[in-house]
Formats: structure tokens, C-alpha cells, sequence
């Protein structure tokens, strides 16, 4: 808890706050793997409450993004869609306040009343509101939206961003509660980090609850495929991310997930045609998706843009077909957690929080190791256009990673042992523990 005041300080106070939070993120590791072995599942879930707490008493620092779930919330509670109207627009002028707008009255007149023509090219921000890029629809997929919707509904628009930081925090308690049951001590690598502590209650970005629901379809595959396979698909419909998990879910698990997928938007396209997309492709274009122009850090080091892009999509499909192909034999919780850290090493996003599910899954697949690409993220974050940077940042958590499994693996060699597939990989169920099998001579 003290790390997490210590962090969460330092990030208001912008006093070297990436560093903090890396040596924070480190010093709460190895507290983990030194002492972690006779926590129980009681202590992890109470001190990760704990931490979610110095969040809550400052305004999102990270980013500005719960602003915007706050007005998506609202504008649907009105019976409009945020798809089909951007912040500024004076058409529903009554929904500001001065918590979201302290520059526009609901009064005064923005001059907006329709989507812009080519809103990738305003700018992110206006001074007249906190909501960010205000001059387009929103991204966020229908399952994110309905979330939002929830909380809007129970908070009164005078505490702002307060029910979604508290919202978070529930979440991020009850997906600790989740992992601790699978095991207390690698739990707390997510309950008790920095990490979550800053994104969570205090940013309160949306991508806890994507962990939180990736988590509970691989707990489940075992013996719910389709629970699994329905919950991935509603982890797809928070951020679109998740989608890349999708090869881990053999037979018709996927289809399931895509199913849940496409059916969260129906009722949106019945609203509201083909601006379901929002600003979905404008926001892929200026963060350097189509054009590989700012993504693929680690690639950049030695190609155009042009060859990232072609390099990046041919090592994904690489990516998906050998995690399509180990899914029948490794756990899933450890196909899940080296694909969606592959894929972040691969696309290098610019904003750190995308690594929150990722740190679920370390957790969740007990590979700490990979808790270094979220780590890489906010120093790379901080290095914003430095390119040689930003991908010597990346390309040194790839290194720790390859390092951590190649010591795992000469440890296992050393051994002798092996590491048959778990029955969460096969359905197929354990029958070794039955009584039946006791005192059997072979």
C-alpha cells in the first residue's frame, strides 16, 4: 500500500513518475517471490484493496479517458448514441457541466452539430472540455459502452470520474479475488502492483475490465467452453485486443466468441447505421496502425514503415497458427499470456495501460517475466517521439522475457520433468484423484 501511495504521488506530482512506478512494479516482484509462498487468499484480496485506495483521492492522471466513458455513460442515458454524436455538439448542449466542460456552458454555443467531414484531422484536445478529441464519436465497443451506461446511472454527475475510479477499483479487487483462488501468492502480482493501482482506481481505464473478463475465460474453459468462449467475446466488445486470444480457443469456441462478438453490436446498427465505427478508423490512422508510421517499435529499429507493416502482419499470423497449434498441450493460461505479450512486443501501442490484461494473464499463467512489457510500455510512453528509444525500451523487454524463458526451460531440462497439458486445454477430466484408482496394482 505504501508503494502505491508512493506512485501514485509521484504521478500527480510528475516527479520522475515512470521510474517510480518501474522501481515500485520491481520491489513489489520480488516481495512476491521472496515472502509470497504463505499468503492466503484472504491477506491478497484485503491489501489489494488497500492499494486501490491512494488512487481514488486524485483525478485521473495517466490519461483523460474516463472523462469521455463518463459523457458516453450519460449521452446513452438520454436516449442518444455516442456513435452518432461527437462531445462538442450543441444538439445535446444540456448534458454539459462544468466537471466535463468548465469552458462551454450548456448556454453557449460550440458551433458543432454534425460529425465532422475528416475528423482525423482535428486536434486531440480543446480547452473548453477535459473529454478528449471532443470533436468525434467515440471508439469503444458496445460492451464497453454498456458499462459505462451502468455506472452513469448510479453517479451524480457533480463527482465526474469518481464512480467509474470506484468502479475500477471493485474490479480490480474482484479479479484479484479470481486469480487468488487459482493461487494467492502469484495473485498478488496483479492485486498488489502500481500498476493497477494507478489505472484502475485512479485512471479507471476500461481495460480492467477486459482483464478481468479475458481471466475469467480461461478459468473457465476447462469446464464451461462456452461460458469461455462467450465471455472472450464480451472481453473483445470492451477493447478489441482480446480478439487476438481467439487461436488459444480451439474448436468451436471461437466461433462462439465471435458470435458474442457481433451480436453486441446489432442493436447499435439498428440505431445508428455504419457510424457504429465511431471514430474507430480515424483513431487506427493518426496512432500509426494503417501505416505502421508509429507502431512496431522494435521493428523500426531496422525497417521503413512500409516493410514493419508487411513484417508485423506475417509474424502475428506466425503467432496465431503456433498458439492455434500448442493450444491442444500447453495450459491455456500460458498460450493466452505469451500471445497477447507477443502481440503487444509485435504492435508496441503507445499507451501503457493496454498491458493491464496482460499483467492478469502473468499472474493468472504465474510468468512474471512478462510483467516487463507493461513496465517498457511507461518508459517508452515517457520517450514519445524518440523512435531508437523507444524501441531499444521494447526490445530490452523482449530480451528479459526470452531471457526468463530460457532459464525456465534449462531448469525444466536440468530436471527432468515434464509439463503435461492441463485438463483446462483438452476438456477432458482428471480422473486420477478419484477413489477408484487408489491402490490399483498395474
Amino acid at each position: 500500500m505504501a508503494l502505491a501511495v508512493v506512485v501514485v504521488g509521484a504521478a500527480a506530482r510528475q516527479w520522475w513518475p515512470d521510474v517510480v512506478l518501474v522501481v515500485g512494479t520491481v520491489v513489489v516482484g520480488v516481495l512476491v517471490w521472496r515472502f509470497g509462498r504463505g499468503l492466503g487468499v484472504g491477506v491478497v484480496v484485503v491489501v489489494a484493496g488497500l492499494c486501490q485506495v491512494p488512487g481514488l483521492t486524485q483525478a485521473p492522471i495517466t490519461s483523460t479517458d474516463a472523462y469521455r466513458y463518463v459523457w458516453d455513460g450519460r449521452v446513452q442515458l438520454s436516449g442518444h448514441s455516442p456513435y452518432g454524436y461527437v462531445p462538442l455538439d450543441d444538439r445535446l448542449a444540456q448534458l454539459r457541466d462544468p466537471v466535463l466542460f468548465p469552458g462551454l456552458s450548456p448556454d453557449q454555443r460550440s458551433g458543432v452539430t454534425s460529425i465532422p467531414d475528416d475528423p482525423a484531422q482535428l486536434p486531440v484536445d480543446d480547452a473548453r472540455t477535459r473529454i478528449n478529441r471532443p470533436g468525434v464519436p467515440t471508439i469503444y465497443p458496445p460492451v464497453a459502452e454498456a458499462y459505462f451506461t451502468v455506472v452513469a446511472l448510479f453517479t451524480p454527475w457533480s463527482v465526474g470520474t469518481l464512480g467509474l475510479q470506484l468502479a475500477a477499483a471493485l474490479i480490480a479487487i474482484a479479479l484479484t479475488w479470481l486469480l487468488a483462488v487459482q493461487n494467492p501468492r502469484w495473485a498478488a502480482l496483479w492485486g498488489w502492483s502500481p500498476i493497477v493501482a494507478l489505472e484502475a482506481s485512479n485512471a479507471a481505464h476500461v481495460d480492467v475490465l477486459a482483464a478481468l473478463l479475458i481471466t475469467a475465460a480461461v478459468v473457465t474453459a476447462a469446464r464451461r467452453p462456452k461460458l469461455a468462449a462467450v465471455l472472450l467475446g464480451a472481453a473483445g466488445s470492451v477493447k478489441l485486443l482480446p480478439l487476438l486470444l481467439l487461436p488459444a480457443f480451439r474448436r468451436r469456441r471461437p466461433l462462439v466468441a465471435l458470435g458474442t462478438f457481433i451480436t453486441s453490436y446489432l442493436p447499435h446498427v439498428l440505431a445508428v447505421g455504419a457510424l457504429v465505427l465511431g471514430f474507430l478508423p480515424g483513431y487506427l490512422n493518426q496512432e500509426g496502425f494503417e501505416d505502421g508510421s508509429s507502431r512496431s517499435a522494435i521493428l523500426a529499429l531496422l525497417l521503413p514503415p512500409e516493410a514493419r507493416q508487411v513484417v508485423a502482419a506475417v509474424l502475428a499470423l506466425g503467432l496465431a497458427a503456433l498458439a492455434f497449434h500448442r493450444a491442444r498441450r500447453d495450459p491455456l493460461a500460458v498460450t493466452c499470456c505469451w500471445l497477447y505479450g507477443a502481440a503487444l512486443l509485435i504492435a508496441t501501442p503507445t499507451y501503457p495501460w493496454y498491458g493491464l490484461p496482460l499483467i492478469a494473464l502473468a499472474a493468472l499463467a504465474s510468468r512474471p517475466e512478462w510483467i516487463a512489457v507493461p513496465l517498457a510500455s511507461y518508459l517508452a510512453y515517457a520517450s514519445f517521439g524518440h523512435d531508437t528509444r523507444q524501441g531499444l525500451i521494447h526490445l530490452a523487454a523482449a530480451v528479459v522475457v526470452a531471457g526468463a524463458l530460457t532459464i525456465r526451460h534449462q531448469l525444466v531440462a536440468k530436471s527432468g520433468l515434464t509439463a503435461p497439458p492441463l485438463p483446462a486445454n483438452t476438456g477432458e477430466r482428471d480422473e486420477s484423484h478419484r477413489p477408484r484408482n487408489l491402490g490399483r496394482l498395474r
